[in-house]
């Protein structure tokens, strides 16, 4: 780069730290407005159309924030849970990312309610819930029944009913938007009691029984003291990353190609959110033992490659994480560019939600995230000058 001056040597540095294909182009539209500033008449023109986008979907972003906010300050959970975390900015960054096209504003603010539930469910796993209430919560989610909520404490009550009444609340609008209902009809169960030929049906509430009993088996393990191989390990934090409970909905709300086939694919666990889950997960565990304060013991790949391999330093384990990320990356490239049955809409969302996962899972010393910190200030708050 020595024949670069200093504004193109750092455009350079830039796009190979940050290759394309990695890369969420909403977060880098800040830095094209600053960078390619005054370069000449046609560039302006383009950065002036730039700067008007950006400030539309700013504005659309703040009203989305405020609309999740009012439903998540009604739902109570952060008075009723005070253990567990209370990030409504944070998760809403998630749809940000992942659904970028402007006319998708009221998909986003639906898709953070899940999103919020999935951390709150987490924290009452990990760090709050003792095993027999676990169990008892998990029986009351495959019910599928407000009454089966009566022997849980008031805390997995609250969680329980935001589950219930924000499942049916989002299954109602997508029939309404779009003619299928996830959810099906619950009244063909029987004692309350939902068959197993009958989830093929209602993926949405499939994919929270999966979360709960991943999270559940997890639980066991950690109570026991005893880590499965990794391998064991891997196949059930994939689903407890939540990936799956956050793409099926989107699929839904996103509406785009719902057929039987479709929705069959999408409730069999394809591999284009296998291979997100995936990089989700194994993000996270490289940081997992200093991540957000939370001090709850879920173990990590990491820990179960090292007892697999005995002898094995903490760096080689991490090498062998990130290879699976890169593998993992390979096959979501594949399922993408591969013919397959999905939307378009809904494999760049998913492709742009395994973007995400370095910007939430990168914590420094301090166990904060202060990339992601930088880019909730740049594209909510900070203002952008013509």
């Amino acid at each position: 780069m020595m024949n670069l001056d200093q504004r193109q040597a750092r455009l350079v540095d830039s796009t190979r730290r940050h290759p394309y294909h990695k890369n969420l182009a909403r977060f880098t539209a800040r830095s094209f407005i600053s960078d390619y500033k005054g370069i000449n008449g046609w560039v302006d023109g383009l950065q002036e159309l730039a700067t008007m986008d950006f400030k539309m979907v700013q504005s659309m972003n703040q009203r989305e924030i405020l609309q999740f906010s009012e439903w998540w300050k009604n739902m109570g959970l952060a008075n009723d849970l005070k253990f567990a975390r209370n990030q409504p900015l944070k998760w809403y960054m998630w749809p940000m990312a992942a659904l970028t096209n402007p006319c998708f504003s009221q998909q986003r603010v639906e898709l953070t309610k899940p999103i919020s539930l999935i951390y709150i469910i987490d924290d009452i796993f990990y760090i709050y819930g003792t095993l027999e209430e676990l169990t008892l919560f998990t029986e009351a989610v495959s019910r599928w029944d407000l009454a089966a909520v009566e022997n849980l404490p008031y805390y997995m009550k609250s969680c329980f009913n935001a589950i219930y009444e924000t499942t049916n609340e989002i299954a109602y609008k997508i029939y309404k938007a779009h003619g299928w209902n996830p959810i099906d009809s619950l009244q063909k169960t029987v004692n309350n009691i939902l068959p197993v030929n009958f989830y093929i049906r209602i993926p949405m509430l499939l994919q929270w029984l999966s979360l709960c009993n991943a999270f559940l088996v997890e639980a066991k393990w950690f109570a026991s003291g005893q880590l499965p191989n990794a391998e064991e390990y891997l196949k059930t934090a994939v689903v407890s990353s939540g990936v799956h409970v956050v793409l099926v909905h989107m699929f839904f709300l996103l509406g785009h190609g719902i057929t039987r086939k479709t929705v069959d694919l999408v409730n069999d666990n394809p591999g284009v959110i296998t291979s997100v889950a995936t990089i989700l997960r194994l993000w996270d565990d490289l940081g997992s033992a200093k991540y957000e304060d939370q001090d709850g013991h879920d173990g990590s790949y990491v820990d179960c490659y090292m007892k697999d391999h005995k002898g094995s330093s903490v760096n080689r384990a991490r090498e062998q994480v990130n290879r699976m990320i890169s593998d993992a990356w390979k096959c979501l490239n594949q399922e993408c560019l591969s013919p397959n049955s999905f939307s378009a809409s809904f494999t760049k969302s998913s492709v742009n939600l395994a973007r995400m996962v370095p910007l939430m899972y990168s914590c420094d010393d301090n166990r904060k995230l202060p990339v992601l910190q930088e880019h909730m200030k740049s594209m909510l708050y900070d203002d952008v000058c013509l």
